[in-house]
């Protein structure tokens, strides 16, 4: 059985006992909170939601916060000694999948 979540503006598709990179939901780390369902699927049907699926959970735990890895940026105008560099990383957190239900 997997389904299909939002979590913020992104949607991932999951099943039970995965985790997963997010960003940051504003949740500590070890509270359980619960997600709708855009799309389950099971052995042999399919329920798509219009929007979400009527009645389906999916319970998600927040294992722990990362960070991502480093982007640098970098701007360069020719001929004018000017160049400019930046760096980010950006704050993620580590979700695990403990249930999934349906109606």
């Amino acid at each position: 059985m997997y389904a299909v979540i939002t979590i913020g503006n992104q949607q991932f598709k999951v099943e039970e006992g995965q985790t997963f990179l997010s960003q940051r939901t504003g949740k500590e780390v070890g509270t359980e909170f619960e997600s709708a369902i855009h799309l389950l699927a099971q052995e042999n049907k399919v329920h798509i939601g219009t929007p979400l699926v009527s009645g389906a959970k999916a319970v998600l735990k927040v294992v722990s916060d990362v960070r991502g890895d480093k982007i640098q940026g970098f701007k360069y105008k020719k001929r004018k000694s000017y160049y400019r560099r930046w760096g980010h990383r950006q704050e993620l957190q580590k979700l695990q999948v403990v249930s999934i239900s349906a109606a």
